[in-house]
């Protein structure tokens, strides 16, 4: 006698539905076109894919430096290029990472390495995607990066421009935090997130207190595809690089 399969979540209790009023002064505001298709989509890939999240932290204090030496008033080189040139390096070094599952549950390896930007936008989250990064000089990425950035608040983008993305950074320097668990955005098997950078004393050669400017890195990703040790090599090969801007200014290969 055959079982027909129940849907995710049949059995779970319906949705709390209270008049929120009976309590006090509420106000009901209706979500937008946008934010509701992206809520839609983190609820599919939350659920639907085993995430696990590994915390690091990379020493970008050489990087800082290099980072203002070679900004101009034109052009001002942000920690993201970066980011994006040292994921792609590890993305060729761990092609595990530069793939997606089909729905027959064969993993598809990508050749190429189009990197996905999260921008947080008016009408919501939106992440375009810089096609063939790894053909960009840090100067271009950064270009690239500022104008899709800009297009994304100020007019939207349309779907080409947040299509085929092998992999995504998700980047909240800007506003704080020490760590958090990013949503991988499917069908992308893993995502990068990157929190405000600090200064931390460490121990110097000659027992010595020396400060280092660290970032932190958190990177969820896909158990079906990744094993924890592969992403704690992932994101250690990522802080490596960051460590050492000097290869990160050079044609990497």
């Amino acid at each position: 006698m055959s079982v027909e399969p129940r849907a995710f979540g049949a059995d779970l209790p319906d949705w709390p539905q209270p008049d929120h009023s009976a309590w006090g002064e509420v106000e009901v505001k209706p979500q937008g076109r946008i934010q509701k298709l992206v809520a839609s989509f983190l609820h599919r890939n939350w659920v639907s894919i085993p995430h696990v999240t590994h915390h690091d932290e990379a020493d970008v204090t050489d990087l800082e430096i290099w980072r203002k030496q070679h900004s101009t008033v034109d052009r001002k080189l942000t920690l993201l290029p970066y980011l994006v040139r040292a994921s792609i390096q590890a993305l060729r070094d761990f092609p595990q990472f530069n793939s997606s599952l089909d729905g027959s549950g064969n993993l598809v390896l990508k050749k190429y390495f189009n990197i996905g930007v999260a921008v947080d936008t008016p009408n919501g989250l939106l992440v375009p995607v810089v096609h063939n990064a790894d053909l960009l000089s840090l100067p271009e990425l950064a270009d690239r990066i500022a104008a899709l950035s800009t297009r994304a608040r100020e007019k939207g983008l349309p779907i080409a421009d947040m299509s085929g993305g092998c992999f995504t950074i998700s980047a909240l320097g800007a506003l704080g935090g020490t760590a958090f668990t990013p949503i991988i955005n499917a069908p992308e098997v893993a995502i990068l997130g990157v929190t405000k950078t600090s200064w931390k004393p460490t121990r110097g050669e000659a027992d010595e207190v020396d400060w280092r400017l660290m970032c932190p890195l958190s990177l969820s990703y896909d158990h079906r595809v990744i094993n924890g040790a592969d992403a704690a090599r992932f994101v250690r090969r990522v802080a490596d690089l960051l460590r050492d801007p000097q290869t990160l200014h050079s044609n990497i290969t």
